[in-house]
């Protein structure tokens, strides 16, 4: 069956579900390739609909159901030239950033650190590369333990992603002590937490991950991962970087010097980190859900 006729065949039983239970009064689309035949039908039954963009290059699904939405929302600023030649012309184009757990949004900093033992002079640095980790980021802060033990009052919360986690254990070989200011995680299913609980982060720069930093208000160092699609990571990170709130570091820059010495400086400076969080405050990233409830909302009663 060609993607043509699943389609067709998809919008008959969307037709016939709606027969049944009444139309909506407003659809919403998150990019993924299922919400074409729905996106078709409310084109074809007349029921406004709302896109969101989560990403700063847009998937295919997205500009193919631009040309007909209601609304379209986006992450990230940068998406807006994307869609250029394929939005409607009475399309709304918005940016409303990235929605975020309310786990996150809402983690208390307080509760947070005091649950993880830090007072207020401890210093928290946070490192994950995603939800599987990221290799060359993880030696590239193994390489430099040392210098980051070195500075007093420093703690480390290092998501190492599962593959790597006994690999980056064994490189560590942290002694009790080491230890226990430098917590090896495979993954954090905590992250609202350790995100509010943290005064600088490390990590890479997808699309969730610089929601998250944003809406929590973190100062970071952020580093793309070198193989995203059309370099999506670098532009998504310039969201951060743009506004003051992060530093930009490429993957094959990690080994070199200024990497480790602006990591380094970073964590000792806690101005000049002050001034990045409150950059990344003035985003207002922890108001994007709010904002794109506000669009479909308008949307459905034809504002």
């Amino acid at each position: 069956m060609t993607a043509v006729v699943r389609m067709r065949a998809a919008r008959r039983v969307l037709g016939r579900r709606f027969d049944q239970v009444g139309k909506p009064d407003v659809a919403i689309g998150f990019g993924a390739y299922v919400e074409l035949p729905l996106m078709q039908w409310c084109r074809d039954a007349v029921v406004p609909y709302v896109l969101h963009e989560q990403n700063s290059v847009p998937g295919l699904a997205n500009k193919m159901a631009s040309a007909h939405a209601n609304t379209l929302c986006l992450a990230f600023p940068a998406a807006k030239s994307a869609f250029e030649g394929s939005v409607g012309t009475s399309t709304k184009v918005c940016v409303t950033g990235n929605p975020v757990r309310e786990s996150v949004r809402s983690a208390s900093r307080e509760a947070s650190r005091a649950a993880m033992g830090l007072d207020d002079k401890s210093i928290a640095l946070l490192v994950f590369g995603g939800s599987l980790g990221a290799r060359h980021l993880n030696d590239a802060v193994c390489d430099l333990r040392d210098r980051l033990l070195e500075i007093e009052g420093l703690h480390v919360i290092h998501s190492t992603g599962a593959e790597d986690f006994e690999r980056v254990s064994e490189r560590l070989a942290l002694d009790e002590e080491q230890a226990a200011r430098w917590d090896v995680r495979a993954y954090i299913d905590d992250m609202g937490a350790c995100l509010a609980a943290a005064d600088l982060v490390l990590s890479r720069s997808g699309a969730s991950s610089c929601a998250e930093i944003a809406a929590c208000g973190v100062p970071s160092v952020l580093v793309p991962y070198p193989h995203a699609t059309a370099d999506h990571q670098t532009t998504n990170a310039h969201l951060l970087v743009d506004a003051g709130a992060a530093e930009l570091f490429a993957d094959d820059e990690l080994d070199g010097e200024a990497f480790g010495s602006e990591l380094l400086s970073l964590v000792r400076d806690e101005g000049r980190r002050d001034k990045m969080r409150a950059c990344a405050e003035s985003l207002a990233q922890g108001e994007a859900a709010a904002r794109l409830a506000d669009e479909v909302e308008m949307a459905a009663r034809g504002a």
